[in-house]
């Protein structure tokens, strides 16, 4: 990771693969898979000074319905493996709400959980809620949020999130970190 200043970005990844093409000077950092790894990660680091401008996290991105591809700027990210209506009739308190990131109010909504989704079953479940899928973004969302940076999910589709899915990450990784690592260049005026 290089040096976080409060006129930069800081761009997150889960993992290597999918930050193998940037070529930046801005600071990366790379958390694990998984939610707790993810906000674990995050919130250390945004709990040192200065903060960064924002954080923007690059990632890869099951489509839950069929058509969806490319890259993708998120607009509200869910989370869809805690069991929210439960912890409000145990406790009266919402948990887990949906968030709101970034400016891009109308893209898509991201549904983030600790499974890798790769059944047919599973899949048809979630398009109800998300048109995409990943492992981090919600997590990461509350760090931020937590630390008052503005944050930024952008996801690249690498897979159907249906049978085989795991598979198909496999050989479409590293296609999805040469989109988002071009979408980065492209569009982050500090990259």
């Amino acid at each position: 990771m290089r040096k976080i200043t409060s006129n930069r970005p800081l761009l997150v990844l889960a993992i290597e693969e999918e930050a193998q093409y940037l070529d930046t000077s801005l600071p990366v950092l790379l958390t694990g898979m998984g939610k707790v790894n993810a906000a674990t990660a995050l919130a250390v680091t945004l709990s040192g000074l200065p903060l960064p401008s924002a954080v923007v996290n690059l990632g890869t991105a099951g489509a839950l319905r069929r058509g969806w591809a490319g890259t993708h700027v998120i607009g509200r990210v869910i989370q869809h493996d805690l069991d929210s209506g439960t912890l409000r009739a145990l406790t009266g308190k919402n948990y887990g709400q949906p968030l709101t990131v970034g400016c891009n109010l109308d893209g898509p909504v991201l549904a983030t959980g600790d499974t890798f989704i790769n059944s047919e079953a599973t899949r048809s479940r979630l398009a109800a809620l998300a048109p995409l899928v990943d492992m981090e973004g919600y997590a990461l969302a509350v760090a931020a949020h937590g630390a008052k940076v503005p944050m930024h999910i952008v996801k690249h589709v690498s897979d159907d999130a249906g049978e085989g899915a795991a598979k198909i990450w496999q050989e479409t990784v590293t296609e999805c970190a040469r989109a988002l690592a071009t979408w980065a260049a492209r569009n982050i005026p500090t990259y």
